[in-house]
This record gives structure tokens, sequence and C-alpha cells, in this order.
């Protein structure tokens, strides 16, 4: 039987599916069938539903491993923890929020709860599977890139089904038929819909393991590739990277600088889908930045508006239908459906008394015709509370710093950001950086710019 690669199946009913021998996962060794997947789940959800655990941890390096165990789980009617963090300590410091690991190879078990080793089975049987109650079926996940305690996101399946269909709704055409190439982790949402929930219901493989480095994205490409990715890599991309063809990109987890999405084009012969969003909203707003004024739009589904600070409130059936959530995201509306963002307003310290924007001081730097980008981070030394910033140089920038010594050119950035700022929030201390050191989602690594001012 052909399978139809526009046609989306709902996750309700996935495993009813008859594709035969179609490829569900790649690597360089022998692909992955859908008959083998059944089969697959089919062991694993037999094994967990007599397990009396019922908050079960799932994490594994391999993605498709992750699939069986996430539907297994599905099946067996447990709720589905997914810790955005896989270190053993990590681990640890989460297994209060867990009774079982179910984990693969790649995955350190703990001591602190039992597990159960994900493994590419063969043998067992398909049983004949039933439609899923998808708003039965619990996840509890975790945001990332916080040196704080992470925060516990709770939704159903029902939610991610709605917003598979958004993305298949406006995207659907473009990646049919394509395999799947991604740089993100499927332990967090963006990874987890776009690297597999997404690919899964569209009938696209999916590679089973991440691509790491900016050679490994050009290896792997060709014109039936879609790369998942985010800035982090994408960023890293550079001139003597050899032009390849991609179907097409997506990148998340911040906003990509407009010359990165420059060269992308110019690299693949096509510009990034950005997508906006957070663990708690999934999906917001979506771009691709023909000019460095292109606005974010709203998908389809959210009804989104501003609140008396002009932050972002959103309302939609994959975040809460019936309620409004409130985002730290300041914008501006262009129209009913596009919107610029200003920056979040949640960073907000206390310096000597005064209210500091870290939003704020990091866009006043970054005006600054030395400066590339920027990070700035509040530091505690004693009972001295003050502002470092880590700071990547425009070319402009390295050519100052060379004429002068490192003295005289934080004296300059000083003297130029307090025609913007008060003397308190101009920072005391900088390091310059190639890059600011971002997580595989493109989030800040907070624990990373602390150590570069110890």
């Amino acid at each position: 039987m052909m399978l139809n690669r526009c046609r989306l199946v709902p996750l309700s009913h996935l495993l009813l599916e008859q594709r035969e021998n179609s490829v569900v996962a790649f690597d360089s060794g022998k692909p992955i069938t859908w008959l083998q997947f059944l089969s697959d789940v089919t062991y694993y959800t037999q094994k967990l539903a007599t397990m009396p655990q019922q908050s079960i941890a799932l994490c594994a390096r391999d993605s498709y491993l992750f699939s069986v165990g996430f539907f297994a789980l599905c099946y067996a009617k447990k709720t589905i923890v997914l810790p955005g963090n896989y270190q053993p300590e990590a681990l640890k410091e989460l297994s209060s929020q867990f009774e079982l690991l179910v984990c693969d190879n790649g995955i350190t078990s703990i001591t602190t709860v039992p597990s159960v080793k994900l493994t590419e089975r063969h043998t067992a049987p398909s049983e004949q599977f039933r439609p899923l109650n998808t708003s039965d079926i619990k996840l509890i996940m975790f945001t990332s890139g916080s040196s704080g305690t992470p925060k516990a996101i709770h939704k159903t399946l029902t939610q991610l089904g709605v917003e598979v269909d958004i993305l298949h709704s406006l995207w659907g055409d473009k990646v049919a038929g394509n395999r799947i190439e991604s740089t993100v982790s499927h332990q967090h949402i963006y990874g987890l819909l776009f690297r597999i929930l997404w690919p899964l219901c569209a009938g696209n493989p999916f590679a089973r393991n991440n691509l790491e480095f900016p050679e490994q994205i050009c290896a792997h490409a060709s014109p039936n590739t879609v790369l998942i990715s985010s800035p982090a890599l994408l960023k890293r991309l550079t001139e003597e990277h050899q032009p390849t063809q991609l179907r097409c990109i997506f990148s998340s987890g911040g906003p990509l600088p407009f010359a990165a999405s420059n060269h992308a084009e110019k690299l693949f012969n096509c510009r990034p889908i950005e997508i906006f969003g957070s663990t708690e909203t999934g999906g917001i707003a979506f771009r691709q930045q023909f000019n460095p004024q292109v606005p974010w739009q709203v998908f389809p589904g959210v009804e989104a508006q501003l609140n008396q600070e002009n932050c972002l409130r959103l309302r939609s059936p994959h975040i809460d239908p019936e309620n409004w959530y409130q985002t730290a995201d300041e914008c501006e509306f262009i129209n009913s459906s596009d919107f610029v963002l200003k920056g979040r307003t949640d960073r907000i310290i206390k310096v000597e008394e005064k209210r500091i924007s870290l939003v704020e001081v990091e866009k006043r730097v970054e005006q600054l015709p030395y400066i590339e980008e920027c990070a700035v981070i509040p530091i505690q030394e004693s009972d001295r509370l003050f502002i470092g910033a880590a700071i990547v140089l425009s070319q402009q920038g390295q050519t100052k710093l060379s004429q002068l010594n490192k003295g005289k050119f934080w004296l300059l950035l000083r003297t130029e950001l307090r025609q913007w700022l008060e003397p308190i929030a101009v920072p005391r201390r900088f390091r310059v950086v190639k890059e600011i050191p971002l997580n595989s989602q493109g989030k800040r690594q907070n624990a990373e710019l602390e150590k570069l001012f110890q």
C-alpha cells in the first residue's frame, strides 16, 4: 500500500495505521520499519502495564527508542515525565517527581529509582491497538536553560495533538516525503513535536541520532531533508562550509540573527522558518526573516492580546482553551495577527535599591558598533551586586580592541553606555567570547555565563 505523505494521522489513531514496511527511523545502519515499531511498542506496553509505578520518567538519546517508550507509556496508561536534562545528577534532582525510569543504554541509570532499559526487540507479536483517549494521557515537562530549580509544566496528549495539526496545516506540503534530521533534543517540546510526533503522524522518517556540529549538518544535507535546528547551531555555520541544498529549515529557542538567516539561505537555498514559543505555551508564532523588520505571525487558533504592560497574553487549545496565559514577553502589534518582540520584562533586578532591566542593558550594549551580541547577568560578590556582560565583538570591535588595551576598551564601552544607562546599570565587568553559551534548544546557559566571571 502506498502511503499518502500529505495525510496527517491523529495521535489517537496513529498505531492503528497499516503502513507495512514504510520507514519510521534511520541511522547509518538498517532503517527501522513500521512493523518493527509496532512490535517494539507492543513489547514495552505489555511490560509496563504490569508494573505498579504510575509516574514514569522517559529519557533516551536514541529518538527511535524514545518514540517506542513514549507510545508504550501512553498505551500502558502511565503519566509521562520528560526531564529536560538526562545527566545523572540532574535526574537525581528530579527523582522525587517519578517512580520509575525508562531509558536507553545512552542514559546512566540512577540508584534512587528502578529502571527499564529500552532496546530493539523485534520479536513480540503486534497487538491490535485501540484508539487512545488523548485527554487522559498526562505529560509533565520541565523548563530548561535556567540555573534555578526546574519548573514542572503539565500537558495532555490532546494539547500536543492540536499543535501537530497546526504545524501540518502550515507546512505539511513542504515537508511531505522528506527525511527529518535534527540538532535538538526530543526531551523538550520543540524537539518532541517537530522531530518525533509530527513526523510519525505525517509518515516522515526521522534520524535516530542528533547532529551535533555544523560539519554534520552540511554532510547530511540533501534536497529531500528537513532540518530541525536552533540558533545555537545555525549561528556557528561559517563561510568555510560548502553550500548544499535542504528542503527546509526550522529554528526555535530564541530569535535568529538576521545575518545567520541570510547565511543559512546562501548555504542551503532556503531561509529558516523561526518558531516562537516556550515549554508552557508551545508554539505561539512564526516568521521567515526576508528582512530585519519581518514581524512574528500568530499561529492559527491562537488568540493573542497585550496586557497593560504591553506583554503578550495568550489563549489556545494547546495552552488552555478556557483561560488566558500571561507571558513576560513585551510586544507591539502591527495588526491583529502580526507583532514585534521587544524583549522580556521579567529580567528585573535591584542594584543598590534601583530597578535595573537586564533586557534594556543588553539592548544598549548591542547598539554599540563594537558589539555583535551580548548577554548580561547579575554577579554577587560578598555583599555587593553588580552586572557582568559577555560580549561577542563585531569586526569594528575587534579592530578597536587591538588598537587599545583592554582597560581603555572597557572604559570606552562604559563611557558610551552612560549616554543611555544610569551608572549603576553599566556593566562593571566584560568578558569577550566567540559566542554566547547556549544549549541545544537555543537557551542561554547561565551556569556557563557565571563561570566566565569567577
